[in-house]
């Protein structure tokens, strides 16, 4: 069983290099993103689930610049509930398009490399919605555990104007 667990994650890593080539975004990005404002703790109210977010409540993601320019990043929840297990993730992030500072990717377990793109983040830098290049992953984070719902629908259609399945997408309890 281990053995097929390590072929598994050796196929995802493969897979995922694979992806991240020097192509163009798929997609429109954020214009431009101003990284010091970007840091800091996001709380994640839409998601679309993967293998290593199993029934996450109460996510944070929480991004801080180091002096070697890399992104060091904290994604934080408890299985369940407020009162299940605390599961911390610390994939390392770093810029791959300085022309907007939109286009990152992201490092799991020092093997897994994914793109990861700021399809939008507001004026005040209060919300923002990441996207992956094939659509089938995103995040709705906003600055407070709690999100407006007409703010939500707003951003859910940043993703429904890039063609996003919206069915994949679950909220998130805080």
């Amino acid at each position: 069983m281990k053995s097929l667990i390590s072929k598994i994650l050796l196929f995802i890593g493969i897979a995922a290099l694979v992806g991240c080539k020097d192509k163009a975004p798929n997609q429109e990005l954020e214009e431009w993103v101003e990284l010091e404002r970007f840091m800091g703790t996001w709380y994640v109210h839409g998601y679309t689930p993967t293998f290593m977010d199993k029934d996450p409540f109460g996510a944070t993601e929480t991004y801080k610049l180091n002096n070697s320019g890399k992104i060091e990043t904290t994604y934080r929840y408890n299985v369940g509930d407020s009162n299940g297990k605390e599961k911390v993730l610390r994939p390392i992030g770093w810029v791959f398009d300085e022309t907007n500072n939109a286009e990152w990717r992201m490092r799991f377990f020092g093997v897994l490399t994914s793109p990861y793109y700021i399809l939008h983040v507001d004026d005040v830098y209060q919300h923002t919605v990441v996207g992956h290049p094939g659509k089938k992953m995103s995040w709705i984070m906003s600055r407070s555990p709690e999100i407006d719902e007409q703010v939500y629908e707003s951003l859910l259609n940043e993703l429904r104007e890039r063609e996003y399945d919206l069915e994949a997408i679950e909220r998130m309890a805080h």
